[in-house]
């Protein structure tokens, strides 16, 4: 089904807005509505177009009338967020994620006229552990051992989404598993941290992670926002990086801690307003995640334009990341260090 009046929560965020900007190009959509509790920035709003932004609260039940009186037949959930992190903000963002997802599915509900759901979710469904597969596929128990936060409230959110589906056979229903996303314009703890001229890892431990570019992610969710793909889809780019290659590409210096010792390290990273390091993503980066994308290329029909690393290095230039330190030299430190270890 081409959509008709489409509805983007989160438009004063990156991928909000820019999907909007791009539904809003689009000669076959009639009408692109923008919802957010702040407008989005002046450049991305210029560039939104024809899109029009509604100052709405989706925690209101008020979003119902926005979308039966604007006879919206799409509604794309893009609005859910793990930025900014830390327990200061933990009830403010529970409540845009969860009671937020909770009244727009029931304003959804009631209105006849939607007949497609998109929700931008995350892989962080599936948490990190060390019991964890090595690659997690779409079928797989969401286990959330010791889940906090963000990952588990987008747990709570797929399962409400599933609820929704129930009750709206009618409705087409895609759920996207995006994996870290990362580009020159995205501003995500992540990205943040690998910008921090010493980086804290942890001692033992270098976690796989897989990534995807932001350009990709906009295209996937303007591709399940256009077309027919109902299902749910893990997305990311092709390949791994671990973190310590990651830390090399980008110059910059890691500064291992035991493991005993990293909340500390996270409280003072936090306390100096550099990075706010969450428990879910310290076991990210102590563990990693990488997903199977079998289905997103076959099932839904994309394949990423990036690979894994290719996003990472487009990230580090288009940042414009001077080296701390030099690459080689660095890789060549960690050889002597092993050999070291291995000898003794």
């Amino acid at each position: 089904m081409t959509p008709s009046v489409v509805l983007v929560t989160g438009v004063g965020g990156y991928l909000g807005g820019n999907l909007a900007a791009r539904l809003a190009r689009d000669p076959n959509v009639e009408r692109v509505l923008g919802v957010d509790t702040a407008p989005p920035p002046k450049d991305l709003l210029r560039r939104m177009g024809r899109a029009e932004f509604v100052r709405a609260d989706i925690r209101n039940p008020l979003i119902a009338k926005v979308i039966s009186s604007a006879k919206v037949d799409t509604v794309v959930h893009a609005s859910t967020t793990a930025h900014p992190a830390g327990p200061a903000r933990r009830t403010l963002l529970k409540e845009m994620n969860v009671i937020g997802t909770m009244q727009l599915l029931a304003a959804c509900q009631r209105s006849p006229q939607v007949r497609k759901l998109v929700v931008k979710s995350t892989a962080a469904v599936y948490g990190s552990s060390a019991r964890a597969p090595a690659v997690f596929t779409e079928d797989g128990d969401l286990r959330q051992e010791n889940g906090h936060g963000y990952a588990r409230d987008a747990v709570e959110i797929e399962g409400y989404v599933r609820g929704f589906a129930r009750r709206r056979p009618d409705v087409t229903v895609s759920t996207l598993r995006l994996t870290n996303l990362i580009g020159p314009h995205v501003d995500t703890v992540l990205t943040r941290y690998f910008a921090l001229p010493a980086a804290p890892t942890v001692l033992g431990y270098d976690a796989r992670i897989q990534l995807l570019h932001s350009e990709d992610a906009l295209a996937i969710m303007e591709r399940a926002t256009v077309e027919d793909l109902p299902g749910v889809f893990n997305a990311g780019g092709d390949g791994v990086i671990t973190v310590s290659q990651a830390l090399r590409r980008a110059g910059r210096l890691p500064v291992p801690f035991p493991k005993m010792a990293i909340p500390a390290a996270a409280g003072l990273f936090r306390g100096a307003r550099l990075v706010d390091f969450s428990p879910d993503q310290m076991r990210f980066l102590n563990y990693g995640r990488v997903v199977d994308t079998t289905r997103l290329k076959t099932s839904f029909g994309f394949t990423p334009r990036w690979t894994t690393r290719s996003a990472f290095d487009d990230y580090v230039a288009g940042r414009g990341l001077r080296p701390v330190v030099d690459g080689a030299w660095l890789a060549g430190v960690e050889r002597r260090v092993l050999d070291s270890g291995a000898r003794g």
